[in-house]
């Protein structure tokens, strides 16, 4: 039963992902210069998800139209990146941003809250 549970759940998650790259419009333009200054401010974030993932979808599809390349690190049973997540961000919740600053890092969780504070600061 959870066998089946999981196909269902990751067929509609890569339908959803086929939907969104349909339908996902242009990214945000910048100067070039203004754009390399995000780009290197970003280096010091990255998005732990699953692929198939619906409200991780929805956080990329936010990313791209704010033309945020933020490094993405699956997070699958058994991968590092889960490991780095349970560890640093206390538990295995997806989408999660992780934003090192100062030598600090915060882990910021809630596709909603990432989407917003990624608008606040970059839009």
């Amino acid at each position: 039963m959870k066998l089946l549970i999981n196909l269902i759940r990751n067929l509609l998650g890569y339908i959803i992902i086929a939907v969104d790259l349909i339908t996902r419009g242009s990214k945000k333009k910048r100067t070039p210069e203004k754009q390399q200054e995000i780009n290197q401010e970003l280096k010091d974030f990255s998005l732990y998800q699953f692929a198939a993932c619906p409200f991780c979808t929805k956080t990329r599809r936010a990313m791209y139209k704010l033309n945020l390349p933020i490094e993405k690190r699956n997070a699958p049973e058994g991968s590092a990146h889960r490991t780095e997540l349970l560890e640093g961000g206390g538990k295995v919740k997806v989408p999660c941003l992780r934003i090192e600053k100062d030598g600090k890092v915060e882990w910021m969780y809630e596709s909603s809250q990432i989407i917003s504070y990624l608008e606040k600061r970059f839009a």
